[in-house]
């Protein structure tokens, strides 16, 4: 009797080694390597471009030439973190802290309008932490809005109906709250992003597309209320003077839109060479390591380097999209395309604006710009994705 216990004491034990070694193949199956890969190439990217972009005047300045290299690659380190935990809060438990992370993001938003908010660069969006660190809340913001998104329209977009109008215009209101108070900083580039967001995740919802022509009108005319009512900044009137009027003053206001044309331009087929192109040494582009990165890409690496980028970034986009489509549960169907609006068009309008096609904002480039909160940001946000990749079953893929 005791050997025959024993046996089925050690069947058990092996029975229940082999489920969750079952499990956990089934977890790194479903786990979107691909995804993974191309966001970590181009943080690898970003930080050897923010390297060559600020050598040059670390060295005039006296300290080291790799500081911002090593704090880049200590942002990234911290972001990977901050993706895997997001990634194994991923589902039940995150839809459940949704209301906290969005009431948490409108608390900062509300913050960086007081005493403790501090102006950089002409907007008043940084809340200073010390020791070097700044903390950007409408980042936060933009994780906030997508979940915030996918909670209300998630239980309307399986239904044959889709969401109705109590539900759009409780997604409006909250939409609201944060965009009004980025408005205020003015920062207008994470205006456009949630603005572009909260459209495209009503449009993958299943909502009445008169709701998203209705959004575009309102866009069109809230854009001209907010020139006629002087809420934006002098700096940048003259940035959206230099970009319907590119030849107005190339040295004055529209400095900044020449040079960095000129920057990539220079680049040619193959580029330079990282290191040595002499508009990026010779500093003739302002913060050319964080809303400029790309044109660092565009003279040293070249058109063929800057493809190579364009191509990752899509390989993003793509991922995310194909994670979006396969996901059963309509929470997580939604949170992948609000993540991959969000990353589109802030890649558009980031590289738009380099090249001319857009007007100048202080948008960084995805995974590439120097920054500590969007590099958080961003791999969080990549670290969401996988969470609903983890989520699908594989028959359905």
């Amino acid at each position: 009797m005791t050997t025959l216990a024993d046996s089925l004491v050690a069947l058990r034990g092996r029975s229940s080694m082999r489920e969750r070694l079952r499990m956990r193949d089934t977890v790194v199956r479903r786990f979107d390597f691909l995804l993974l890969g191309s966001s970590l190439t181009l943080c690898a990217l970003g930080a050897v471009l923010v390297w060559s972009a600020t050598r040059g005047p670390a060295a005039i300045s006296g300290t080291s030439p790799t500081e911002y290299l090593h704090r880049d690659a200590l942002n990234i380190g911290i972001g990977v973190m901050l993706g895997a935990v997001t990634m194994v809060l991923g589902g039940p438990r995150l839809r459940r802290w949704t209301p906290g992370v969005y009431l948490l993001a409108c608390a900062l938003l509300l913050l960086v309008l007081g005493p403790l908010g501090a102006t950089v660069n002409g907007s008043h969006s940084w809340i200073i932490l010390g020791g070097g660190f700044q903390l950007q809340p409408a980042e936060v913001a933009k994780l906030a809005l997508v979940l915030s998104l996918a909670l209300v329209l998630g239980e309307w977009r399986a239904t044959p109906e889709g969401p109705g109008t109590p539900e759009v215009l409780l997604v409006l209101g909250l939409a609201a709250v944060p965009i009004g108070l980025v408005l205020l900083q003015p920062d207008l580039g994470t205006v456009m992003v949630l603005v572009f967001t909260v459209i495209g995740v009503l449009m993958v919802s299943g909502a009445s597309r008169r709701w998203v022509v209705a959004l575009l009108l309102v866009g069109v005319l809230g854009s001209i209320g907010v020139v006629q009512l002087n809420v934006l900044k002098d700096y940048q009137l003259q940035r959206f003077t230099a970009f319907l009027h590119p030849g107005t003053d190339p040295r004055g206001f529209g400095y900044n839109a020449t040079q960095a044309k000129i920057t990539v331009a220079s680049g040619g087929l193959l580029g330079v060479g990282l290191g040595h192109g002499a508009q990026t040494s010779g500093r003739f582009v302002p913060e050319q390591h964080t809303d400029f990165i790309f044109t660092v890409a565009g003279e040293e690496l070249g058109f063929l380097g800057c493809s190579v980028i364009l191509a990752l970034l899509g390989l993003v986009l793509w991922r995310g999209l194909r994670i979006a489509a396969r996901s059963p549960d309509p929470y997580g169907a939604l949170v992948a395309a609000g993540v991959v609006c969000w990353f589109a068009f802030q890649t558009f309008q980031n590289i738009g604006m380099t090249v001319g096609l857009m007007p100048i904002t202080g948008l960084p480039l995805p995974f590439l710009s120097y920054g500590g909160s969007a590099m958080f940001a961003n791999l969080v946000a990549i670290g969401l994705l996988e969470s609903v990749a983890i989520g699908t079953p594989r028959r359905v893929r």
